[in-house]
């Protein structure tokens, strides 16, 4: 602490030598024009983070007598009209203001708001990149000299360029939490916005959002409704209490709720596997409102609206006919666009879910044999988990016959290991008995009696809403078809897997998860 403050107080006298010279006095205007630094120079001097007597009395002379050149500049960028304009600015003669980089960024978002193809060409060119990183560096000084209103600004631009300020982001959320101010309902729907686009969790913060989000439930139009649920799903956090209200100016504005709008909330829903109380009105009025719509929708957003159907256990037969139709799902197989595959592969759980949870529906489906190759070559690299997993249960099978890994379903899922156990508990070997799980289905000896399939499934961080222990949609889908199919599942999350520190540890666990899942469906 000594040491810190140690460091303030040399920074503060080498400011204090620089405004004013022994032999001359200090007027406003110098004093105003060299206590506003050029952006790189207060990236490397703390003082302005630190308040102060000195500081104070700089912040209180800017406040009366603000810099010509400084205003000059922030005119021109005011006045900019075109992209050039603003760029030629960074490397102009004339002393930027710490703020001079956001406003020119804000200005910037909005000239390319409604030119997508300039801002292509925009992020490709050096001088863009120098001003965000001029942005980043003074993210101290801009979450302490913008308002509320300002930062809303810089984030919503930032997000909307897709580009991720951790040290803004970092500062921003500081004083959200420690310094909290009076936010509007556009201004929450905004930074929920930002957080959810660029993919930072901060749980105060997003508590905080949550909370003063609900007061102002009544009053949000379809469309806010649909945006702030979606940027909170697209965080991965869930709020029950604010959810629950969604659900419900969802329900009470049935008449004025658009198909885009319900379309939001449907797949925010089912992608953080939530579903209201009052879940019989709601879905009422999605099928009310979505049924004659569907198929009229873009095909992409078909599948999307009847994968999250599928998720929250609400689909009807004649919405799996509209998107498993060859006509609809032709147009995806064999794309190598990584949007279309993840629709394919949506539509495989669909088509599992007409399969194993609609024994009435009677077509059409995938044809496995179409994309069997592709799911294995969709799964990706191994990670730490999965290894570990492989290697330990190796080690208790004690021969490669008696057990599978990375197992390729028909339903579109991928096992990470099988097992075959007699009714003695013993492990049997695979290849000598039906599977009717595979693509194509293999073996001709059925199971002797009593006989289980075991399917082990690892469920990673990024399987589970943030910080917490609920499975996101995707992976409660798979879950729920994995036992559809008549498996036992044998549950591996990474937070007990983290537990276990020796090899010894890891196969005891292993032995009892598959004895617990034995010992679960024999009470049934």
């Amino acid at each position: 602490m000594a040491a810190r403050l140690v460091k303030r107080c040399a920074c503060l006298l080498r400011e204090a030598t620089l405004l004013a010279p022994v032999v001359a006095p200090v007027g406003r205007l110098r004093l105003a024009s060299v206590a506003h630094r050029t952006l790189t120079f207060s990236a490397t001097c703390p003082s302005s983070h630190f308040p102060g007597p000195l500081s104070g009395l700089v912040e209180k002379e800017q406040l009366s007598a603000p810099c010509p050149e400084h205003q000059e500049v922030e005119r021109l960028i005011e006045k900019a009209t075109r992209p050039e304009e603003l760029l030629e600015l960074l490397s102009d003669s004339r002393c930027l203001q710490e703020n001079h980089a956001a406003l020119m960024l804000i200005q910037l978002s909005r000239l390319l708001s409604d030119k997508p193809e300039d801002r292509a060409l925009l992020v490709q060119d050096a001088r863009f990149q120098q001003l965000l990183h001029l942005v980043d560096s003074q993210c101290l000084e801009l979450v302490e000299r913008f308002g509320p209103e300002e930062l809303r600004k810089v984030l919503v631009t930032l997000a909307a360029q897709n580009r991720r300020s951790v040290p803004l982001l970092r500062a921003v959320s500081y004083h959200l939490v420690q310094k909290p101010f009076p936010l509007t309902k556009g201004m929450l729907l905004d930074l929920a916005y930002a957080y959810g686009k660029l993919g930072f969790h901060q749980t105060q913060v997003l508590q905080r959002l949550a909370a003063d989000l609900l007061p102002h439930v009544p009053s949000l139009t379809s469309g806010e409704v649909a945006r702030g649920a979606k940027s909170f799903a697209l965080l991965k956090w869930l709020s029950p209490p604010l959810f629950e209200a969604l659900a419900q100016h969802v329900v009470d504005r049935a008449h004025t709720v658009t198909v885009p709008h319900l379309c939001n909330v449907l797949l925010a829903f089912a992608h953080l596997n939530f579903r209201p109380e009052r879940e019989d009105k709601f879905f009422g009025l999605v099928h009310e409102k979505l049924g004659p719509k569907l198929r009229s929708l873009h095909p992409a957003l078909q599948v999307d609206v009847v994968w999250a159907l599928c998720v929250l256990q609400q689909v009807q037969g004649e919405a799996l006919r509209a998107v498993l139709c060859p006509e609809l799902h032709a147009r995806f197989l064999g794309s190598e666009s990584p949007k279309d595959q993840s629709t394919f592969q949506k539509l495989l759980h669909i088509s599992a879910t007409a399969q194993l949870e609609h024994p009435e529906y009677t077509g059409p489906l995938l044809p496995a044999s179409d994309w069997a190759p592709w799911l294995l070559a969709c799964d990706g690299k191994a990670t730490p988990l999965q290894k570990e997993l492989r290697d330990t249960l190796r080690g208790l099978l004690g021969s490669p016959s008696r057990g599978s890994f990375t197992v390729a379903t028909q339903y579109g899922w991928v096992l990470d290991a099988e097992v075959l156990l007699d009714a003695d508990g013993q492990f049997l070997p695979l290849r000598d008995f039906v599977a009717p799980h595979l693509t194509p289905p293999s073996g001709t000896q059925p199971l002797p009696p009593g006989a289980k399939r075991l399917a082990f499934l690892r469920w990673e961080f990024p399987n589970f809403s943030s910080w917490s222990r609920d499975l996101l949609g995707r992976f409660a889908l798979a879950r729920r078809h994995v036992r559809a199919a008549g498996f036992l599942v044998v549950d591996v999350p990474y937070y007990e897997w983290l537990e276990l520190k020796s090899e010894w540890q890891k196969g005891a666990y292993l032995k009892d998860k598959m004895r617990k899942a034995v010992a679960e469906e024999l009470a049934k």
